[in-house]
């Protein structure tokens, strides 16, 4: 019982932390779901954002930003693309502000400032931490 005592939380906590998804189980954000930054553009880069699969928010979709406005909800386990224009671009993440549930209380907003060359990829993944909440960083993907 002790033994259970002491694993049980340690359970609970590393199931809140979110882990990338293999290639394979990753979904496109469906078109209803993308809101912006769809077309494409001369002298545009491309912005890439994987949400990784967790416990955590699981059933919440989060609002993906550019420039402060709303560009996708994504839901765990999806991938969005967007085109934008060179420059430096905000990116972020926000609460789904057209989610009726507990989702949409509370606050959230990570942004990255991201200068974008015309051509580019750049690719960024939505995490979700026990301790830290929701965050978007750059994706480093494995080698």
């Amino acid at each position: 019982m002790r033994l259970i005592s002491a694993i049980l939380p340690l359970l609970l906590l590393a199931g809140c932390s979110s882990f990338r998804a293999d290639p394979e189980h990753v979904k496109q954000v469906p078109a209803d779901r993308l809101l912006a930054f769809q077309e494409v553009r001369e002298g545009a880069g491309q912005i890439v954002v994987n949400r990784d699969l967790g416990m955590m928010g699981g059933g919440c979709y989060v609002a993906i930003e550019v420039d402060r406005q709303v560009a996708a909800r994504i839901g765990v386990g999806e991938v969005a693309s967007f085109q934008v224009p060179a420059g430096t671009r905000v990116v972020g993440i926000t609460l789904d502000k057209q989610d009726d549930t507990l989702c949409s209380m509370g606050r959230l907003l990570r942004e990255l400032a991201v200068p974008v060359t015309a051509g580019e990829t750049y690719a960024f993944r939505i995490v979700s931490e026990n301790q830290g909440g929701f965050d978007i960083r750059p994706d480093m993907p494995k080698p």
